[in-house]
């Protein structure tokens, strides 16, 4: 599970492309890779990848055909960065929303508005993920946690202050780029239910 606060962004400095797969080669600093285990779960990007080797300071991780068909990282290529957060450990500070690691949908981006007095983001995803999505809600954007602006009928606004800016990779990316999407496993809950009981009150 993670937090959806990114701890740095981190370069991909190579991939390799084998059968059913591709390994990801991510330079890392030496505070991120301290303590880290082959086996322990790393958002990328906001997806959830399992450590396959580590060697000095550099991190591998293999990636199956359905996550690249699915995420972003699909389109990533070598000196790319990518969002980078830990598993979240007991005892420490909770700053933005749970998160799974697995990414629902890919959003489009639809307009970046960047202005003296703004730094601010639409996206465009399918209608189904509209139902999860709300005003003031939480959504997972490319592993951030990010407070939901503006909704419209197929899209939604962000308003990113400067630190998120700095910390993370959303700054790179133009019109047109897909970045990775996670809605709040608690507003698909509650979504849902109701849909179910509402469906099961017209059939009676």
């Amino acid at each position: 599970m993670f937090t959806g606060i990114v701890q740095a962004t981190c370069e991909i400095v190579s991939i390799h492309h084998d059968t059913g797969l591709n390994t990801f080669e991510i330079a890392m600093t030496p505070e991120l890779t301290q303590g880290l285990v082959t086996g322990a779960s790393v958002a990328n990007n906001g997806v959830c990848l399992t450590v396959t080797k580590i060697l000095n300071d550099k991190v591998f991780f293999d990636i199956m055909e359905e996550t690249l068909a699915v995420t972003n990282l699909g389109n990533s290529q070598i000196g790319d960065k990518v969002n980078i957060e830990r598993s979240l450990t007991f005892g420490t500070e909770i700053g933005g929303h749970i998160l799974s690691g697995h990414v629902h949908t890919q959003a489009t981006v639809k307009a970046v508005s960047h202005t003296d007095e703004h730094y601010n983001i639409e996206l465009q995803v399918a209608p189904q993920w509209m139902n999860y999505i709300f005003y003031k809600g939480f959504v997972g954007i490319n592993g951030c946690s990010l407070t939901v602006g503006k909704v419209s009928d197929n899209g939604f606004l962000l308003h990113l202050i400067p630190e998120t800016l700095k910390l993370t990779n959303l700054s790179h990316y133009k019109v047109g780029s897909k970045i990775n999407i996670e809605i709040d496993s608690q507003t698909q809950v509650i979504v849902d239910t109701v849909e179910r009981i509402l469906a099961k009150k017209q059939l009676g």
